[in-house]
């Protein structure tokens, strides 16, 4: 199958393309960095998902399944990437005769508003969409979820991960005391666009048991 994926220069974009190219798809894979997986099925487009222009957009194939994992934690930027530019890019492929899934990675800050303000809106917002594309592809009976995840081991939390004691204070907030990697979404990533034939419009919270965390007092 083709699989075009947003933000595949690292983190969880990366881990995603590289599962489905392990597994035998052809991944084209779409990020403002030039750095990519170096695999013969992929191919890389160096874009901007703010702008609507497409790079040799008359020759691409249709894809199969369309992950956006494109984001930022930019304040200034989360909306017009995060939101906007994802939609646009979301649109842009939406129209695939051969489409069978569509994938968001939102966030679990989507649900407990708690990081920075436009990005906590973003993803909210994108979630929001997500539901809405499940409702409007439902009838060609592709399936669109939403992965929220929780906070996962990746470049961008290099601040958390190299600072023990904020390190420590945040895998105290969690119910099993870590964080996903980029791998683990990466493998719910595939069930949900390979396997999964009867989840849609629905968003997955992968935190490990954050939001869940209370102490009871009696």
């Amino acid at each position: 199958m083709n699989i075009v994926i947003s933000g595949t220069s690292r983190g969880i974009g990366r881990a995603i393309a590289e599962k489905f190219l392990a597994e035998g798809h052809a991944v084209l894979g779409f990020d403002i960095e030039d750095a990519h997986p170096d695999h013969p099925a992929y191919t890389h487009f160096v874009h901007d998902i703010r702008h609507s222009a497409f790079p040799a957009a008359d020759a691409l194939p249709n894809p199969d399944i369309l992950i956006c994992a494109a984001g930022t934690f930019e304040e200034a930027d989360a909306i017009d990437v995060n939101l906007v530019g994802t939609i646009r890019f979301a649109e842009h492929f939406a129209a695939s005769p051969a489409l069978s899934s569509v994938l968001f990675i939102a966030s679990a800050s989507a649900r407990n508003g708690s990081e920075f303000a436009r990005y906590v809106a973003s993803k909210a917002g994108l979630v929001g969409f997500m539901k809405n594309l499940a409702l409007s592809l439902a009838a060609r009976g592709v399936t669109v979820n939403s992965i929220s995840p929780g906070g996962v081991i990746t470049e961008s939390n290099a601040r958390i991960l190299n600072d023990p004691q904020k390190h420590a204070a945040v895998l105290a907030e969690t119910l099993l005391g870590k964080w996903a990697t980029p791998e683990e979404v990466a493998d719910l990533a595939f069930f949900l666009t390979v396997t999964n034939r009867s989840i849609t419009g629905e968003d997955i919270l992968m935190d490990n048991g954050e939001q869940l965390k209370s102490n009871f007092i009696w």
